[in-house]
């Protein structure tokens, strides 16, 4: 956040700034200037003075140099995700949407591949006239269209709609009692096992090998005429079980078709063990796999001939921006492939001093160990090189029950027992979530097997033998993977311009006590609030060349409290429910603080540090080195310029007067929730 000692951003600055760039420069008496600062999370403000749209590294260095010639505070902005609103806590905002460059390579028998500085400049091809397709207006509705995530799975999204014409309940509704669930009507189990259960079609993004032209997500909508092969219609309200008042027997039941695979064969060999992509600071992380998802590489099928499959970055799940690749980001390849900072290879930034840098393990392998989990500290990354694996198919999807807290805790304990020594090629996680308006909370249990369904039947079938309560839904199929990426974010029904809360951390054991605790606490949150369970584990512990420390990634369970309620509602437990399970509950299991793309509002200088471990204090000394004053600090640096520990709010935006809630108030209570 500036100081306020910090200058006016005068004309004739504005005019300087404008002649050394080709990019676009926005004041903030200018329309574009609020659509570019809005950020996922309602509960936070800009004050900066100035918005700019660079087109490739020479900008960003003569934007720096200028910061640091009239004692500006700069701040960056990529997708706008960042709960905490760092992206826009300077004087000056600097806006990366227009970088958007993205190339796929396939990997050579040498294993080299073609470095950045070897490539064309983004945006090499002169300054570009301001237009509506570059508008803060046109990026938001960008931003809108990626932020579908019905083509995960339909089925999913008729489910989770519920009922139109009801308001959301003021507080939570679930079943407190082991006998409420059999006094009524009970619900068949939705199971999708294969196409031919269903008449419906669903989302596909369709793709020709060797397209240029990126990709369009579609997504049929189910209808209200069509029935499936019980007589239900598509529409009918899969909690209208539920409904003491229902005259009419029988189970309202909705079913779909697996989401639609490219017709890839799960028997198809890659050609290319990996692949790397090339990308933008500017890209959205879905649409990096959009991307990728449309330009397979040749591949050879069983049959002898030729064929094609799409190449995935390790990413995390939709919706993120380009920083989960300096920041950790864990996913749904991760245990198999490493986070997302292990598959980095190399970056192109612009340092502190106005350099512009190629980082790799050859070039700069000091600032190449400290990027990878601390990147926005040190630089800003213009460019990313990263590999990609073939991800032909994934047999993925959701099993959903209704959260009681009476048989929750057994349910939990049945999918921690059931992943004990899963392979690497097994992502699932736990979720404790709303329900659809009106209705009980629900448990959803995610899983992802990164092959075909023979392979993975057998972990389907472990998780859906619990009998604690009936599945209300089980659509695990086989699936793209990216559609798959979007499955979280269906289920999270997370909305942008509502307030946000994040709290996470990293655990290493799951115990009975501990499980029993968070059903209780879970009971008592208000609507909105959303607690996950990830298993962590496998390739993760391989890497030990980064920040990111070894006691951190050799951990069972990232463990998150997602939280988020509307603009205007003063409800503190919206953010002390979320402190408590983290800080009191889960305080014997943790080991320090989370992944740092988790890092959220108001974080303790102690937590911070904690995510680094062993490591911090080779980190303090690599930041000393390449931003001796500081300033890059609106990030998660928790240190001012000479070392010494700051309130997280000292560096991040202001709540608006609107919001209701105040975040600095509540979360002064919790000044270390650290282990």
């Amino acid at each position: 956040m500036g100081s306020l000692s910090t200058p006016i951003f005068t004309k004739e600055l504005l005019d300087e700034l404008g002649s050394s760039i080709r990019g676009q420069i926005y004041p903030k008496e200018d329309p574009n200037f609020v659509e570019y600062t809005i950020m996922f999370n309602g509960n936070v403000v800009t004050s900066g003075q100035v918005v700019v749209c660079p087109l490739d590294a020479e900008d960003v260095s003569k934007i720096v140099l200028f910061c640091k010639k009239h004692s500006f505070s700069p701040s960056v902005k990529a997708g706008g995700f960042g709960t905490a609103g760092w992206a826009v806590g300077g004087d000056v905002i600097i806006d990366l949407s227009r970088i958007v460059d993205i190339d796929l390579e396939p990997s050579n028998e040498e294993g080299t591949f073609t470095s950045i500085r070897d490539m064309a400049p983004s945006n090499s091809k002169g300054k570009r006239p301001e237009t509506t397709s570059h508008s803060g207006k046109r990026r938001r509705e960008e931003d809108a269209v990626l932020r579908t995530y019905n083509a995960a799975s339909p089925t999913v999204a008729t489910f989770l709609r519920g009922p139109s014409d009801l308001p959301p309940p003021n507080t939570r509704r679930r079943l407190d009692e082991e006998g409420t669930a059999s006094s009524q009507n009970t619900v068949e189990v939705i199971s999708v096992n294969s196409a031919a259960e269903s008449n419906t079609t669903s989302g596909a993004t369709s793709h020709t090998p060797g397209n240029s032209s990126e990709p369009v997500s579609t997504t049929a909508e189910p209808t209200g005429n069509t029935s499936n092969n019980t007589g239900a219609p598509f529409n009918a309200d899969p909690f209208g079980y539920l409904e003491k008042s229902r005259n009419d027997a029988g189970s309202s039941i909705v079913t779909t078709a697996p989401t639609a695979l490219h017709s890839i064969p799960s028997q198809t060999q890659a050609i290319h063990p990996h692949a790397y992509v090339t990308f933008g600071a500017g890209m959205r992380q879905k649409e990096v796999d959009m991307y990728t998802a449309s330009h397979p590489l040749k591949a050879r099928s069983m049959s002898g001939g030729d064929d094609a499959i799409p190449y995935h970055i390790p990413l995390a799940a939709h919706p993120t921006g380009s920083a989960v690749m300096l920041l950790g980001g864990f996913g749904f390849l991760s245990r198999l492939y490493g986070l997302s900072i292990d598959n980095l290879v190399e970056v192109e930034m612009v340092l502190a001093d106005g350099r512009i840098v190629i980082v790799n393990e050859n070039e700069h392998p000091d600032l190449w160990w400290a990027v990878r989990g601390a990147g926005p500290s040190l630089g800003i990354a213009i460019r990313y090189k990263a590999k990609a694996y073939p991800v032909p198919v994934v047999f993925a999807g959701n099993l959903i029950y209704r959260f009681n807290k009476a048989s929750a805790a057994s349910l939990i304990k049945h999918f921690r027992d059931c992943i004990k020594n899963a392979p690497r090629e097994l992502y699932a996680n736990l979720i404790l979530t709303a329900g659809p308006a009106g209705k009980d909370s629900l448990v959803v249990i995610q899983m992802c097997y990164v092959g075909a369904r023979e392979k993975g039947q057998e972990f389907l079938a472990a998780l859906a033998s619990w009998d604690g309560e009936k599945c209300l839904l089980n659509e695990v199929n086989e699936k793209s993977f990216l559609h798959q990426q979007d499955s979280v974010a269906q289920v999270l029904r997370g909305k942008p311009g509502r307030q946000w809360f994040i709290r996470s951390c990293l655990i290493n054991s799951l115990p009975d006590d501990i499980i029993h605790q968070t059903v209780l606490k879970f009971d008592n949150t208000p609507i909105g609030c959303t607690w996950l369970f990830e298993l962590a584990g496998g390739a993760i512990g391989d890497f030990e060349n980064s920040c990111f420390p070894k006691s951190q990634r050799d951990t069972s369970f990232t463990v998150a409290a997602l939280h988020q309620w509307e603009m205007g509602l003063n409800d503190p437990r919206c953010i002390t429910t979320a402190e408590d399970w983290i800080a009191e509950t889960l305080k014997p299991i943790q080991t320090g603080g989370p992944f740092p793309s988790f890092l959220g509002r108001h974080e303790s200088p102690a937590r911070t540090i904690g995510t680094f471990g062993s490591n911090w204090d080779r980190l303090k000394e690599i930041k000393k080195t390449y931003d001796p004053t500081n300033l890059l600090r609106n990030s998660f640096w928790p240190l001012d310029a000479k070392g010494e520990p700051v309130e997280a709010y000292t560096h991040e935006p202001l709540t608006p007067v609107t919001a209701g809630t105040s975040f600095r108030a509540i979360t002064k209570n919790y000044p270390s929730t650290l282990v």
